[in-house]
């Protein structure tokens, strides 16, 4: 991977937001004594320089492919891993018990791989609280029921007639010619085809319009013969 030296110090030394810094005491896998270093964690590039304040880190350690796991050697100390061939462990130690574990819950999240995958989490988790509340709309849609009181909608195709509540008040007032007890009872309709319809007037109608028609042809035909005179 190649890296410009002059951008990461120039971004190490910048004032974006810092996930985490502090003093920590780093070995390397060569020696055996550890040396106070100022680190500073910032997305997945954790870097350290000799002191804090300085401007140019001495070293910056990539969260890619790496574990944070518990060491033995001192009292509060971890270990960066890096699995692959030919990768480093570096050892760190901090002064505390609560200060390890928030370096090391930090540093585990820290890696791009961690941040996909709780990007698609929080994605799924969205994903369903949102076919959740369209569920849940959608029971409220169906058990809604509108007030006695208020204005109740025509059903499609048909136009509202503000009068109707007036003409059905009025039906109800006992003794008046819409009373209930005075209209007879309603008879059901007999339903009858359209053929059946055709057949006893259709057929009639258009023969007298066919007659009709003709009479009035053969008038304007006689009239003709007059004009061109």
């Amino acid at each position: 991977m190649k890296i410009n030296e002059k951008n990461l110090c120039a971004f190490a030394s910048s004032t974006t937001p810092v996930d985490r810094e502090g003093l920590l005491e780093l070995r390397g896998e060569v020696g055996k004594s550890y040396q106070k270093r100022w680190f500073v964690l910032k997305g997945n590039l954790l870097f350290y320089f000799e002191k804090n304040g300085d401007k140019e880190p001495v070293g910056v350690i990539i969260l890619e492919g790496c574990t944070i796991e518990l060491t033995e050697e001192e009292a509060y100390s971890f270990k960066i891993v890096f699995q692959c061939e030919g990768g480093r462990t570096y050892y760190l130690c901090t002064n505390s018990q609560a200060s390890m574990e928030a370096w090391m819950k930090a540093l585990a999240c820290a890696s791009y791989d961690y941040m996909k995958l709780m990007v698609s989490e929080l994605q799924r988790q969205l994903d369903e609280a949102t076919v959740e509340a369209a569920e849940e709309a959608a029971a409220a849609l169906v058990t809604l029921t509108p007030p006695d009181d208020g204005p109740q909608v025509p059903p499609r195709g048909q136009r509202y007639n503000p009068f109707n509540k007036e003409q059905e008040a009025a039906k109800s007032v006992p003794g008046s010619r819409h009373h209930k007890e005075n209209l007879r009872p309603e008879v059901p309709r007999k339903k009858v085809p359209f053929r059946d319809i055709h057949t006893a007037y259709g057929r009639k109608i258009l023969a007298d319009r066919s007659e009709w028609r003709a009479k009035v042809v053969q008038k304007e035909e006689s009239v003709a013969p007059l004009i061109q005179l």
